[in-house]
């Protein structure tokens, strides 16, 4: 729960006075490297000491109780409209990039408060996450770059209505940069919008391939799903093939999402294909291995090579049920109790599968539902490693709406790859734009009632770009710097008739289409921003060392 405004003026420890103390000179010999500048009383256990607030509101930041790990924490509040920065200078930075760290805490506006490094070269800046839903700790990081021998600022900002706050603990300073490195878009759907009479709007009006108006945008990878034998057509292999080639002539990278069904999977549905019904589990097995070889050998007769293969999608309860599930099978379905020894048979195979093909390709394991707790995934990544199954990065989804904080989600970034040593990708993520619905095609959409949204994220436009960029930064800042970034599920899955959300019924409707980033005529939305790079060379100064 986030601190009241009473609370927080009663646990000032520190007035605006001790914020007007100068940096206090850096002692010699105070760190291993006499590069890295030392930030004076990084965890506010000495007041506010080094640090100096400047602000339009007459105010000023305090020190206040129940810090990250220690007693303290900086707290900035606007008691009306205004701005409120509290930084602490950095004297004489040596050239090149460097990356301030602080855990972090905000409520608010969606973008109304900043972590800046800024001051001595090329500035940046990260929007801090609202935390309101449970007033969570995050780590975040921003990167910029010293042209040398400045003096650089570091610190937070407030800017924006009344109530808008942010709190800080435990800053650090270290070289090198930290990158969203992944920024990536789901386009399964979008052959099928396509032929069904969908068309995509630049802003200036211009219709265009929504492929290249996301990778435009930013977007680095592109995601595609293939099922076996579709009752529509469409997600098979020939589609598959047909939408990387656009993928990748828009100079993005390629993941292809397996679900080895003819139909969605998830949590819950994880149906045997039609075609491999009645197979033993060595059959199925080998099942799994030509159908991965069959598609993946297609894209690269084409001259593709996948990037990153999903062996499965959300794949918590198994896949290809019942003889691949992970809880007790009913002795009427054929099998009897948890069948990981088969779901890693399978797994092997598509992975093994993946690596003939083209040993660069990275194999992805998908999990999801962080909210029930890490225990849940360390379980069944205990089960799969402990049976060998040979994968490189754990893949995850996360809706802020239903998966747990943005606290969660670091955590399982986090602890997850630190406890298998892999890297971690959001392979999906998504937010609504409004909660309106088309009344041109009217089905109600999966999210729809205030009540359902993430606190501190309204339905807008903002909102939807906010909650974007903050799950790529959240994943970024991982402690570990395993986060590799985030993919959003299908941006461009626009409501049509004929392309609704069951591929057996054409009347059924699209529960999506608020939570894409195109609106209901057509547009890219400015939510797209979020997939914008930071820049590293636009940034960087033509002539660093003059």
């Amino acid at each position: 729960m986030t601190l009241s405004q009473s609370f927080r003026r009663a646990a000032v420890l520190a007035t605006g006075a001790a914020l007007a103390v100068p940096l206090a000179l850096i002692p010699a010999g105070a760190h291993a490297d006499p590069q890295v500048p030392t930030i004076v009383n990084p965890g506010f256990e000495s007041g506010a000491e080094g640090w100096v607030t400047d602000s339009s509101t007459g105010t000023v930041a305090s020190v206040e109780t129940h810090g990250f790990d220690g007693a303290s924490r900086l707290t900035q509040w606007l008691p009306a409209a205004g701005r409120m920065e509290t930084t602490q200078t950095l004297r004489h930075v040596h050239k090149g990039w460097w990356t301030f760290s602080a855990a972090v805490k905000a409520g608010g506006a969606v973008d109304a408060s900043h972590l800046v490094f800024e001051g001595c070269g090329s500035a940046g800046a990260v929007t801090i996450p609202s935390t309101e839903t449970d007033d969570a700790w995050l780590q975040l990081s921003v990167s910029g770059y010293a042209s040398g021998g400045k003096d650089c600022r570091v610190g937070f900002v407030t800017e924006g209505a009344q109530g808008s706050w942010a709190s800080i603990d435990a800053v650090s300073l270290r070289t090198g940069t930290v990158d969203r490195t992944y920024r990536g878009a789901d386009f399964s759907q979008v052959p099928k919008n396509e032929d069904f009479g969908a068309a995509y709007l630049t802003k200036d009006g211009t219709v265009s391939d929504p492929v290249t108006i996301l990778a435009d945008a930013g977007a680095n990878i592109g995601r595609l799903k293939v099922w076996v034998d579709p009752v529509d057509g469409y997600n098979d292999q020939q589609h598959v093939v047909a939408m990387a080639e656009r993928i990748k002539a828009a100079g993005m990278k390629l993941l292809v999402d397996f679900h080895y069904s003819d139909r969605w999977t998830d949590p819950g549905a994880q149906g045997m294909p039609a075609a491999w019904a009645g197979h033993t589990p060595e059959q199925v097995a080998k099942d799994v291995a030509a159908h991965t070889t069959s598609v993946l050998t297609a894209l690269k007769e084409a001259g593709i090579t996948a990037d990153f293969v999903q062996v499965g999608n959300e794949i918590n309860p198994g896949m290809l049920w019942p003889l691949g599930q992970t809880w007790d099978v009913h002795p009427a379905d054929g099998v009897t109790g948890a069948q990981w020894d088969n779901l890693a048979a399978f797994l092997t195979a598509g992975s093994n599968a993946v690596k003939a093909v083209d040993p660069s390709t990275k194999v992805i394991l998908h999990l999801t539902n962080i909210n029930n707790g890490i225990g849940s995934l360390t379980w069944w990544f205990d089960e799969v490693t402990n049976r060998n199954v040979p994968f490189d990065i754990i893949g995850l989804s996360y809706y802020s709406y239903w998966h747990g904080t943005f606290a969660d989600l670091q955590n399982a970034v986090s602890t997850l790859s630190a406890r298998y040593d892999r890297d971690v990708l959001v392979v999906e993520t998504a937010y609504p734009f409004t909660l309106e619905d088309n009344q041109n095609a009217p089905w109600e959409n999966t999210i729809a009632r205030s009540s359902q949204l993430t606190r501190g994220y309204p339905a807008t436009i903002a909102g939807q770009q906010a909650n974007f960029r903050a799950v790529q930064d959240v994943v970024a800042s991982a402690p570990g710097g395993r986060g590799l970034g985030a993919v959003y599920w299908e941006p461009a899955w626009t409501s049509v008739a004929g392309n609704g959300w069951d591929p057996a019924d054409a009347s059924s409707g699209n529960a999506w289409e608020n939570q894409a980033m195109f609106g209901y005529d057509g547009a890219v939305l400015d939510s797209v921003t979020a997939f914008a790079p930071d820049d590293r060379t636009e940034r960087k100064p033509a002539h660093p060392g003059k």
